[in-house]
Order: structure tokens, then C-alpha cells, then sequence
């Protein structure tokens, strides 16, 4: 069956963070505006989602969630199929999203006061959960070599203090959509053994790869990282279920589990019983929907890097995942408090500022859209009409 990307779907006052919360942070009013900053899509579910929710409402009971043995079944199917990557059951816990993932291991791995290596620009929540969890936070600037980033180890390994004992890394790199290839995730294997750190890759986006790349899943690429690594996925970007607040943290080694089951049981660990049976549902028949989706994508990603390339100034990063658009002003000659008050007040497009992803982001915008295509022109219009 054929799905509708382009049905139009009102999200105002649906209690969507995207939709209503952009006036507050941003003065770009709803009722005028385009919201294109937080990563989530204007996208039905997988019908096969929203049929699982509606059962679970006729069945009308919700307590306590009980026995994920279809879940992790789904898993593994997914792992395996998707990503040629073998787990075991016991391998996996589940959690609150992978924020909730991220602050669980750095509890785990680490003790306040410990440095965490991360690779900025960097989805910024990053910072926050480590700042919050009263660790450091140890920025490694990539580099750009042929219009996408690039780690710089060596500059990397010049600059350590000897308190790092976490690097945490996304893969596909958020923003810029870098999808890291093998001989790449070996040398950061490398450089974590050399140093001793644990390892954290956060693959949320890994389903999100447009079909001309192929993302490697770290420990399928680098088995021998298994004893030091920590992968955590999730369905809620590539099926659009963040309000599901549910991942996986898989982790073959049995001393890194152990520590993490430990941090784990202070939180309290009973999943949330409609995000895991969403998440079931998606990985079990969401592989079709997936692939429209991606193919939709693509046209949009088409569609707005050749708008961007008619501004003067501007230039996109060639995405090879995700749906975030990450676009350099530098060339414009504006500062980023001006370009942005022209970005809210004038275009009235709601995008995430680049100086939030930290070093390296200072004259950059993301930009998501995964939306109908009609709001990718009329955002091409307005970026074009404000900016040229």
C-alpha cells in the first residue's frame, strides 16, 4: 500500500513539543509560522503502530508492563535483518529513551568530576546530560574534508588530560547526517583502547540512511570492540514514536553490563508498556513503511538542497542520513544574531541554532524536513525571499 507523506496533518494543540512549544522558544508564532527545528516528523505511525495502540485501548487495562520476550525477539530480527549485527537476548535492556540511556551510563562508567569526550558539533543534549550528571564535557571538533566531517584523533589524543573515561558518539554523526565508515569506527576502536575509555554509540538514526549509503552498526563493523562498548538504538526516530520514550541499550560484555544493570536499578528499570509495544509493532512491520518513508525523504532532501544552493551564502552539508539539514551562513556576511532574527522574525521558520551544537556550530542552522513537501517549498520561498 502506498502511504500518503502528504496528507495534511494540523499539530497545533496536540501537545507536540515541534508545534506548540515554538512560539515560546523561538517567537515564531503557529498560526504563520513553519516549525523545523526538533527532530520529529509530521508523519503518521506505521499503521501497524496505531493498530497496536488501538488495541491495547480496547483492551482498556494498563498496568505494569510484563514479559518483553516479543519485543527482544523483535529485536534481534531487526538487528540481524537490518543491519547484519547478531545479539543476544540477554545482551539488551530497555529504558525511558536514550536520553534516559545516556545518563544511565555515564552513572555507570564514570564518577562526577570525569571528563567525556564528544565529537561537536553534536546534537545538544549531549552537553546537557553530561553537565547534568556533574560530568565534563570534552569537546573534539570535527573536521570538514570534502564538504563532510572528519575525526581528528590526533589532535584528540594531544589534548588529553587523563581524567576522560567516556567518549559518547553519534552514529550517523547529528548534525550533518555523516554516516562513519569502517576504517573510521576501527581507528576510534583503537584510540578508546589506547586510552581506556568506554565506549558509548548512539545509532538512533541508523534506519534513517538514504539508499545510495549503508550505515555501519559499530559492533558489527568492529567485533572486537564488544568489551568496551555500549550501542543504543531505538525505534523513535526512524518510525517517529519519541513520544514513546523507549530504548534499547545492547551490550555483549558481561562486566559492562553488570555496571550498567547497577545504575540502572537506581532509576528503576519497568519499561513503558505502550512504548515497547509501539516499538515491537514497528520493528515486526514497519519495514515497508521505512522504505517509503526513506524514498519520501530523499525528495525532500533534493527538493531543499537545491532551494539552498539557489541563496547566496549559503551551503548545505550533503546528508547521507538523517532528516536535519545542517546549512553554513558564513558566506553571507551576516552575524548570527542577525541572521537569525531574520530566520524567526521575517522567513518565520522555527530551526535549531547552530551555537547549541557546540563547537563548530556557531554559523550553521538545522533544519528538519521530514514534513509534506508543500512546507519544504514554502520554506525554500521564504529562506529565498529573506535571504536573497
Amino acid at each position: 500500500m502506498l502511504i500518503d507523506f502528504d496528507e495534511p496533518i494540523n499539530r497545533i494543540n496536540s501537545n507536540s513539543i515541534k508545534w506548540d512549544a515554538m512560539e515560546k522558544l523561538y517567537g515564531v508564532s503557529p498560526k504563520d509560522g513553519l516549525a523545523m527545528w526538533v527532530a520529529d516528523m509530521d508523519f503518521k505511525a506505521p499503521e501497524a503502530v496505531n493498530l497496536c495502540i488501538k488495541n491495547m485501548s480496547e483492551h482498556g487495562i494498563h498496568g505494569y508492563f510484563g514479559d518483553d520476550t516479543g519485543y527482544k525477539t523483535a529485536l534481534r530480527s531487526w538487528m540481524s535483518k537490518k543491519h547484519n549485527w547478531e545479539i543476544k537476548d540477554s545482551w539488551s535492556a530497555e529504558t525511558h529513551g536514550l536520553g534516559a540511556a545516556i545518563g544511565i551510563s555515564l552513572r555507570a562508567y564514570s564518577k562526577p568530576g570525569d571528563e567525556v569526550i564528544v565529537f561537536s558539533p553534536v546534537y545538544h543534549s549531549f552537553a546537557r546530560i553530561i553537565k547534568a550528571n556533574n560530568r565534563k564535557v570534552k569537546e573534539a571538533k570535527l573536521q570538514i574534508e570534502n564538504g563532510i566531517y572528519k575525526f581528528d584523533l590526533d589532535n584528540l589524543g594531544k589534548s588529553l588530560s587523563g581524567n576522560e573515561k567516556i567518549m559518547l558518539f553519534c552514529s550517523p554523526h547529528n548534525p550533518g547526517g555523516r554516516i562513519w565508515k569502517k576504517n573510521e569506527l576501527e581507528d576510534l576502536v583503537k584510540f578508546c583502547e589506547a586510552h581506556n575509555l568506554v565506549l558509548l554509540c548512539d545509532e538512533i538514526h541508523a534506519d534513517l540512511t538514504y539508499p545510495n549509503f549503508k550505515h555501519n552498526t559499530l559492533l558489527a563493523a568492529v567485533p572486537s570492540a564488544k568489551n568496551r562498548t555500549v550501542v543504543m538504538v531505538s525505534t523513535t526516530k526512524p518510525f517517529n514514536l519519541s513520544g514513546g520514550e523507549m530504548g534499547s541499550v545492547i551490550i555483549p560484555d558481561p562486566d559492562l553490563r553488570n555496571k550498567f544493570d547497577l545504575a540502572h536499578e537506581a532509576t528503576g528499570k519497568m519499561p513503558n508498556r505502550i512504548g515497547m509495544k509501539m516499538a515491537e509493532a514497528a520493528y515486526l512491520y514497519g519495514e515497508e513503511w521505512l522504505f517509503q518513508l526513506v524514498n519520501y525523504l530523499e525528495k525532500n532532501k533534493f527538493c531543499f538542497e537545491q532551494g539552498i544552493k539557489s541563496i547566496k551564502g549559503f551551503e548545505s552539508m550533503p546528508l547521507q542520513s538523517t532528516y536535519l539539514a545542517w546549512i553554513n551562513f558564513e558566506k553571507t556576511g551576516l552575524s548570527p544574531t542577525e541572521f537569525y532574527r531574520l530566520l524567526f522574525k521575517e522567513a518565520k521558520i522555527a530551526a535549531n541554532i547552530g551555537s547549541s551544537f557546540g563547537s563548530g556550530g556557531e554559523m550553521y542552522v538545522r533544519i528538519n524536513f521530514a514534513c509534506r513537501k508543500a512546507i519544504v517549498e514554502d520554506a525554500i520561498e521564504r529562506l529565498q525571499n529573506t535571504f536573497s
